[in-house]
């Protein structure tokens, strides 16, 4: 249930249309009020989205916004 609620109530905040056997993204969502981090790849041709992974998004790694990456 959080990760459709993340994904449908989220946004796509890195592409990776070059990842292999098809285009994924990094989506940005709430599950129960906390960020959510979804990988998710859609087959097109299938009309099915692939969830890759799914994590709560490291304050060490990512900006307040959870959607920027903190510079190294």
């Amino acid at each position: 249930m959080d990760v459709a609620a993340a994904l449908r109530g989220g946004r796509i905040i890195e592409d990776y249309p070059t990842d292999f056997p098809y285009g994924s993204a990094l989506w940005l969502g709430l599950a129960g009020g906390k960020p959510l981090h979804v990988v998710a790849a859609d087959n097109v041709a299938a009309d099915e989205r692939i969830i890759v992974t799914v994590y709560e998004p490291d304050p060490a790694l990512w900006e307040p916004d959870w959607a920027t990456r903190k510079k190294p």
